[in-house]
This record gives structure tokens, C-alpha cells and sequence, in this order.
């Protein structure tokens, strides 16, 4: 019977469901049995209520259909936002759920406080223009990609505010806001640890990407950085690497989120499972499909140049390629050993077998590789980038230009021209020519969310890639980029 005891046998619907025939309820078993265990351990405590778990709601662990006690509620949290249950509940892992975040839950506790001071000081209606900006960029840094900008539309969507920004992908340089937000601050200043969450990793994600791209003069980046990184982030970090310009990745769920194949080759375990190198490879080979390309690990026991020989010798033909993801401790010069395996390969005829290199890569090690390796696969220096630090500042209160020391005051447009020059203006200032080359121009920030409504059409990650691609060829086409834009105020 279930937690009201009304008598009635329940019906199994699926494993840990079940129905209740006159309630016209369904119950989750673990959920029930967990609030059995707590009310067991707790008897003696007359503040534990019943709870009947909530057949809307999916199996998991969310905060609100975990059985607890009804304390009351704890320091420095607004009435407005739900309060958190102690000691980490019944999580497994510690993330938050999309719900969780979408409700403000992910913030840090001063912005609750300070959402209820506002609503019980009378100001709450108190208006706040904010932008989010980077007043510097990590050193060798002249510009970044804007990444993010649709995860935070969604986060905003339905509340009542406006939104500014630069296009998903997009360019900017230091001071230039990629963001802008217009509203009542309580709507929205909760979420500013979030917002910015999203944008700095994100953006420090795509830009890294990008760089590397650079560095790889062409030839093929793939990501393989989900192992250095929770997996709750794994796909996010996916998608950000594959706009900033990565060719793949490496990650199955990623790569689906961001609708593409997932691309590897194999990993040292298979090598050591069959205990020896051409039964690994001949293996694979009679396995996997034909799409798959034959991409022969060839560092597990021996010297990378007699593997790859052998790697030839034992598929022929079908072999596309070896990788080669020798340790730092065995590593010497990776460009002596590339030339080395290069020069064996092709002296045996086996010229269309393409080398790949990975292992602790990063820009210095692709662009001395670029010109003999024929890809790259690239995890921790992408997932881990230096950060871009995007910060929201509020620059106009109650329509009037206000900022802290140190941040420009008054609402802010940016203008770029073809040539990549960038002027910052006020925003109610129309600019139809570059003041430094005369060329036209076109703002870069643009109406994202209205009113709570999102009001731009969402690109796919592959279709932001390509306009990424385009600006990061403009960017090696320039012989002096401008690190910072020009200001102009009429």
C-alpha cells in the first residue's frame, strides 16, 4: 500500500512505479522508501511531515521531491528562492539540475540577500542597465569569441527584461560589451553568477579552440578533453570547443548535442586487453564499420616509428593512420619523432598514412607540428583554457549613467567596419561610417531578448563554426590588429 495508507492494492506500472487505483496517483518506490528511512531514523522528531511523492515530476534527484523536514529558513536566503536541504540530500553527483539553475538557485547567497533588501527597502522597481564586459584578456591575448549567448537567452527567457548582444561566435576585443541587460534588478540580478558562468567558460572554451585552430595552420582538431572535466559539463565544453573551431570531437553525448559524429580512434587499453599490437588492430579493423577511419594507436610498447611500420604492414591499404600519444616521460622531441616515423612510412611506400599526434598538447606544440603532423587531438588545454574574465557591471540606474570606479558609465554600442576596426559609442549614437577608415560600419549589439521573449532565431553549433572560421581568416589576414576598439562620443 502506499504513504496515505487508504487500503487499496497498487498496480506496477514500470520498474519502481506504481499506481494507486483510487487515488489515480503514481508513486516512485525509491522516493517513498527514502522518506520511510527518514521518518524511521527521525521518529522522535515531530517537525517530520509526510510527503507523497509527486507523479508529475520525473524519477531523480531534485530538491523538491526529496522527503526532509520543514526547517526554518536558513541565513541569507531570499523567501523568494527555495530553501536548500542540508548535508547534500540524496544527490549522487554533485550538480545542478537545469531546473535548479533556471530558478536561480545557482547564485551566490549575496545576490539573494540582495534581492531581499531591495523588495523590503521600497526598490524594488529600482531599474539597472548592466553590461558584461572583459577590462583585459589572459597575456598574448588580443581579442575572443563570444560564446554562450543562446544558454543565456534561455536562461532569461519568460522574466521580464531586454537583452543585448553580439552574435554567438562573434569577435570582441577588450572593453567592448558583448552583453547588455535592461530590467528591474530584481529580475535578474540573482542570476548573475550563473549568466556569467555560461559566458566565461564558454567564451575562454571557443576562444582556446580558436587559437588552436590557428596554431594548426589547417590541418584537422579534434577534442579530447572530457576526461579532465566533470561530466555534467562534458557536452557544454563540446559544443563551445566545436564552435571555437574544433573539426571534431571526441565525446558521443557532445557530439549528438551539437549534431555531429563523434570522432577517435582507440585507446591503450584495447592494445594491452589483446596483448599484442597487430591482434589490437586487426580486431578493430574486422569490427568497426567501414566509416570509421583505421587510425592505428601506435605508442604502447615499443618505439613509435616501429609500430607505425608495423601498424602499415599488418592493415595495408586500409590503414589511414597512427597516433601518436607518447607520455611526457618518454616524449624527448615529438617533432624528431614525427619526422622519424614520416621518413620510415614513406620510405616503405606507405605515403598515405597520415600521422596524428596527441597527449598534453597545446598552442606552442601544434604550430612546431603543424607543417609535418596531419592532426591534432587536443583535451586539456581547451577544456582548461586561461579564463576570460567577463564581468557584469551596472552603468545606468533609473535611466541615468551611474557605474562604480573603474567601469565607463552610460549604455554602450559597439560598431565594427570590414576592416575589423571597432568603435564604441553611446548607444543612442547612430554611426554610419568608421571613424578610422571611412568604411561602413554595423552595430555589433542586437536585440536577443524582448520582454522576456527570445527574439533571434538559434544557430546550429556546426553553422556557428563556419562564421568563425570566416572571422578567424580575417584575423590572419590583418597585418596590425587593433588590440583595443576606439572610443567616440560625438
Amino acid at each position: 500500500m502506499h504513504g496515505d495508507g487508504c487500503g487499496v492494492r497498487i498496480i506496477r506500472i514500470s520498474r519502481g512505479l506504481f499506481k494507486c487505483t483510487t487515488m489515480n496517483k503514481v508513486f516512485d518506490a525509491d522516493l517513498a522508501a527514502a522518506r520511510n528511512i527518514l521518518m524511521t531514523a527521525t521518529s522522535n522528531n515531530t517537525s517530520m511531515t509526510s510527503i507523497t511523492p509527486s507523479p508529475e515530476r520525473d524519477r531523480g534527484n531534485g530538491s523538491e521531491t526529496r522527503p526532509r523536514a520543514k526547517p526554518p529558513r536558513e541565513e541569507g536566503c531570499s523567501p523568494n528562492l527555495p530553501t536548500p536541504t542540508r548535508g547534500g540530500g540524496l544527490r549522487k553527483l554533485y550538480m545542478a539540475s537545469e531546473e535548479e539553475i533556471l530558478a536561480g538557485r545557482v547564485t551566490d547567497v549575496y545576490f539573494a540577500r540582495t534581492k531581499e533588501v531591495l523588495e523590503k527597502s521600497g526598490k524594488a522597481n529600482t531599474r539597472a542597465y548592466a553590461e558584461i564586459h572583459a577590462y583585459g584578456l589572459p597575456k598574448g591575448y588580443d581579442w575572443a569569441i563570444a560564446a554562450g549567448i543562446n544558454e543565456v537567452a534561455a536562461l532569461f527567457e519568460g522574466r521580464d527584461v531586454d537583452i543585448y548582444a553580439v552574435e554567438e561566435g562573434e569577435l570582441f576585443r577588450v572593453y567592448e560589451p558583448v552583453m547588455a541587460i535592461d530590467g528591474r534588478y530584481i529580475e535578474y540580478g540573482i542570476y548573475e553568477s550563473s549568466l556569467l558562468g555560461i559566458l566565461r567558460h564558454a567564451t575562454s572554451i571557443a576562444t582556446k579552440a580558436a587559437r588552436l585552430k590557428i596554431a594548426a595552420n589547417g590541418k584537422m582538431l579534434i577534442f579530447f578533453g572530457i576526461r579532465s572535466i566533470h561530466p555534467a559539463i562534458a557536452p557544454m565544453a563540446d559544443v563551445y570547443a566545436l564552435i571555437g573551431g574544433c573539426d571534431a570531437v571526441s565525446n558521443i553525448l557532445g557530439a549528438e548535442l551539437a549534431g555531429v559524429k563523434p570522432v577517435g580512434t582507440m585507446p591503450h587499453a584495447l592494445i594491452l586487453l589483446f596483448g599484442s599490437q597487430p591482434d589490437a588492430w586487426k580486431a578493430f579493423d574486422r569490427v568497426m564499420p567501414p566509416d570509421v577511419p583505421r587510425i592505428a594507436l601506435c605508442d604502447t610498447l615499443s618505439d613509435e616509428r616501429f609500430e607505425a611500420l608495423m601498424a602499415a604492414e599488418t592493415l595495408g591499404e586500409r590503414l589511414y593512420g597512427v597516433r601518436f600519444d607518447t607520455p611526457g616521460s618518454r616524449r624527448g622531441s615529438m617533432r624528431k619523432i614525427v619526422e622519424e616515423a614520416r621518413w620510415a612510412l614513406d620510405l616503405a611506400g606507405y605515403k598515405h598514412v597520415k600521422i596524428f599526434v596527441s597527449g598534453g598538447l597545446d598552442e606552442e606544440q601544434v604550430r612546431e607540428l603543424a607543417d609535418i603532423a596531419d592532426g591534432f587531438g587536443v583535451g586539456t588545454s581547451i577544456a582548461f583554457p586561461p579564463s576570460i574574465d567577463l564581468a557584469m557591471d551596472i552603468v545606468e540606474v533609473d535611466g541615468k549613467p551611474f557605474s562604480k570606479k573603474g567601469k565607463l558609465p552610460g549604455r554602450k554600442q559597439v560598431y565594427r567596419c570590414g576592416r575589423l576596426h571597432d568603435t564604441i559609442t553611446p548607444f543612442n549614437v547612430r554611426l554610419d561610417k568608421c571613424p578610422l577608415c571611412g568604411d561602413s560600419v554595423e552595430p555589433l549589439l542586437k536585440p536577443l531578448v524582448k520582454g522576456g521573449r527570445i527574439v533571434r532565431e538559434r544557430m546550429k553549433p556546426i553553422e556557428i563554426r563556419e562564421k568563425v572560421l570566416k572571422r578567424l581568416e580575417q584575423i590572419m589576414k590583418i597585418e596590425e590588429f587593433r588590440k583595443e576598439p576606439f572610443f567616440y562620443v560625438p
